[in-house]
């Protein structure tokens, strides 16, 4: 993993890619909704997700694989206190980065300056895999912040940090994406994992759906925390997704998208 450093990005947008065209003709083949979205839906989604790439990468000096080369020669953070052998500093990072993760999601949906960000995300009317590259420029320079501090904090080592970053996109790809698993693929993998149909009640337009499922990898938390929701109250099939307040053509558009942070709040909270 040490010698893939110098060409982590490239390693990620390969390995991102395989995944999200893999899900893409999943979704052709075994779809759970079966909706048809606009290619121009697509394209905008895939636009937002290489707008906020070029904004982080202009604004913050060094990506968080990069920063913890950085940290790693300064001697940073409780792991590197303790010495930990390799697999246990991979298991300590898991968890302990979906558990940061987790609670990042829950304060972009419960602070209001926050939620102006996320929103962008969840104003999307369409479940499909591209739902998982719609994120605000500002809520991923921000997501990319915290990861710099959890890095300097805990000093993950780099491959652990890239393996994870792979990993937590790669399950935001899966867990947006249109595919059926099977009721018994469902039940065994949501006792770990968060699936599509665990996520997709996250996405409902009933804001106390909306405010639940919240996990991004590991599904642990949303048991512990009491955020669990196990299904959606229109059903799977029938649940409407996104937010009333836009739905319409005009409120779509990227660049609509990209001012949704300014438009004033009317969700009830």
């Amino acid at each position: 993993m040490t010698s893939l450093m110098p060409n982590e990005a490239l390693v990620r947008l390969v390995a991102v890619g395989a995944v999200l065209l893999a899900l893409i003709v999943w979704q052709r083949v075994r779809p759970r909704r079966g909706e048809r979205s606009p290619p121009r839906r697509n394209l905008r989604n895939v636009a937002l997700v290489l707008v906020s790439a070029a904004v982080v990468r202009l604004l913050v000096p060094l990506a968080p694989v990069a920063f913890a080369v950085y940290v790693a020669g300064r001697g940073w953070g409780v792991l590197h206190s303790i010495n930990a052998p390799p697999f246990i500093e991979a298991l300590c990072a898991l968890v302990v980065l979906d558990f940061a993760i987790y609670w990042q999601h829950r304060a972009f949906h419960h602070l209001p300056l926050l939620w102006r960000m996320h929103r962008v995300h969840h104003s999307d009317t369409t479940f499909d895999v591209t739902l998982g590259l719609r994120f605000h420029p500002a809520e991923i320079l921000l997501s990319t912040l915290y990861k710099l501090a959890l890095v300097a904090a805990f000093g993950f080592s780099a491959a652990t940090v890239l393996a994870y970053e792979i990993l937590l996109a790669a399950f935001a790809l899966f867990t947006h994406a249109d595919i059926a698993l099977g009721p018994r693929a469902e039940a065994w993998l949501r006792r770990v994992f968060v699936t599509p149909d665990w996520h997709r009640v996250h996405h409902s337009v009933h804001p106390d759906e909306t405010d639940s499922n919240f996990g991004n990898i590991l599904s642990v938390w949303d048991r512990l925390f009491a955020t669990y929701i196990p299904q959606p109250r229109g059903g799977h099939l029938g649940m409407r997704i996104g937010l009333t307040q836009f739905r319409s053509a005009n409120g779509q558009t990227f660049t609509a998208l990209l001012r949704q942070p300014m438009a004033p709040t009317r969700r009830p909270r």
